[in-house]
């Protein structure tokens, strides 16, 4: 059966569909279409011919994305989405279908596996959502298609039959993720890796995850909660390490490996057992990985012994009251402890912070700022918080009335960026916008930190300076951009 497999274009730009935020970046970051990327590796694997266009990374624009699946006829077509894109999403799955009546079209991702019939009501020529982790869905369907049998016996499905809406039995999600094809295998044949940056790695880089879903329930994450269900499955060393192998093999050019996992050190003792599988697999790759403030010292020594350059951790806030409102199952101490561990083992950290979670306030975004200078990452990054359709966070600020839309183009700004819907009561959402512009403001042009980092690209020009400059180049228009006033933010917003 012949399939194509598309992540649409949207805003003619680097959009970033596959983030945990999807958006235009700032730094000009731009993930891999890993999630797809395994579905195409399936669909591959049992035997389908299949067409694979990441449209923001090869710059395909809408007319030029149609007539290539036209060309290309398929019988099945599979359409990534996002919230933030999902009207332009749906208006580009409908023009497919116009133009390929006979196929049928399924949509994937986060946003219609969160909300499966309003989006198919949207467009309503659609046939389906594969909903969740969505490869054996795809091959499933496929193989159906190829059989000329109806969909409707394919477990993982939400239906549009006649206008009607019809659910199949949902799909038991893979426990045996060496079983997945490698990426690896699926970048070489179909993707490039100067396409991708991610303003954290060296450049360039490409991106795996060795495990899916995570026991942990912060109420704002959304792969875990819409994608995974909250279980959490994983890679066996060796199979990771072979993959490591593969990258370096395939693309002699690749400077960084980054780990996208929800997060890879669930369990200290498979961090330990991975890094150890890397260094008998003798790894030169540096590489960077999603963890969490409990990761331990010694872990981390053994990451730094296999290769790992930076480590990614959710710090969100510096106030305990907001770590627990949201569920995250960490402290402020353990916070300030896990810096002094990294430091200790030579590790790299880029800090992420969130504001306007559940009971935020000026007193406590302050506190989330003083607590990123103490611990003093080598990046950071400040966020308003972003509230997706199927996580708790949703939920509970669609309740409480804290959504300024139900409109959700408004998820970014109309130049494509990171914006806010989120109204707490004594926190409108432009002064979350205007908190997280002047943090970032703040950390980045410290005269401190603008001597360290000066200093780390002076040792090391052809990584650290050429990743530093990449990222800068596009970030300071952003970071040097005037402020406007609060009631102009308002009104733009």
């Amino acid at each position: 059966m012949k399939t194509a497999v598309v992540n649409p274009p949207f805003m003619n730009g680097r959009f970033s569909r596959t983030s945990r935020s999807p958006a235009i970046n700032k730094s000009g970051t731009l993930y891999w279409p890993f999630w797809l990327a395994h579905g195409v590796g399936a669909l591959e694997r049992a035997g389908h011919e299949v067409l694979f266009l990441d449209c923001p990374a090869e710059g395909i624009s809408g007319d030029n994305l149609l007539l290539r699946v036209t060309e290309y006829d398929p019988g099945l077509v599979v359409i990534d989405t996002s919230t933030p894109s999902i009207y332009s999403d749906l208006r580009i799955a409908s023009m497919v279908k116009k133009a390929l009546p006979s196929a049928a079209v399924l949509l994937v991702g986060t946003h219609v596996s969160a909300l499966p019939e309003q989006s198919l009501r949207l467009a309503p020529s659609l046939d389906g959502v594969a909903t969740g982790e969505y490869d054996a869905t795809l091959v499933a369907a496929a193989d159906q298609l190829q059989r000329n049998r109806d969909l409707s016996d394919v477990s993982g499905l939400v239906l549009s039959i006649d206008g009607e809406i019809r659910n199949t039995p949902p799909r038991e999600m893979i426990e045996d993720l060496d079983s997945l094809p490698f990426l690896a295998d699926v970048y070489r044949k179909h993707l490039n890796p100067e396409n991708y940056f991610f303003a954290a790695a060296r450049y360039p880089s490409v991106m795996t995850i060795t495990s899916r879903g995570c026991p942990y329930r912060c109420s704002f994450c959304v792969w875990p909660q819409v994608m995974h269900r909250g279980k959490y499955r994983v890679r066996s060393p060796f199979h990771v390490s072979e993959e490591f192998g593969l990258f370096g093999e395939y693309f002699p050019q690749i400077q960084e490996i980054v780990i996208e996992d929800d997060t890879f050190s669930i369990n200290n003792s498979r961090v330990e057992e991975v890094s150890e599988a890397l260094i008998r697999n003798g790894n030169r790759i540096p590489w960077t990985a999603n963890v969490r403030a409990d990761l331990s010292l010694e872990a981390m020594r053994k990451m730094k012994a296999a290769g790992c350059r930076l480590i990614i951790v959710g710090y969100e806030s510096g106030s305990q009251e907001i770590l627990n409102s949201v569920s995250k199952g960490t402290t402020v101490e353990q916070n300030m402890e896990f810096a002094i561990r990294a430091h200790r083992a030579r590790l790299l950290v880029h800090g992420c912070f969130m504001a306007g979670n559940p009971e935020e306030n000026s007193v406590t975004l302050e506190d989330t700022f003083r607590m990123a200078i103490k611990l003093a990452p080598d990046t950071a990054q400040f966020f308003p918080v972003m509230a997706y359709p199927g996580t708790e966070l949703y939920r509970e600020y669609k309740e409480l009335g804290y959504l300024r839309t139900g409109s959700f183009d408004r998820w970014i700004t109309p130049g494509g960026l990171h914006d806010c819907v989120v109204d707490l009561p004594d926190l409108p959402s432009y002064k979350l916008v205007e908190w997280c512009d002047n943090a970032r403001k703040r950390f980045y042009l410290r005269p401190s930190y603008l001597a360290y980092k000066a200093w780390q690209s002076v040792r090391h020009p052809f990584t650290e300076g050429r990743r530093t400059f990449k990222a800068f180049s596009t970030f300071r228009k952003h970071l040097f951009r005037r402020k406007n006033s609060s009631k102009q933010m308002e009104k733009s917003i």
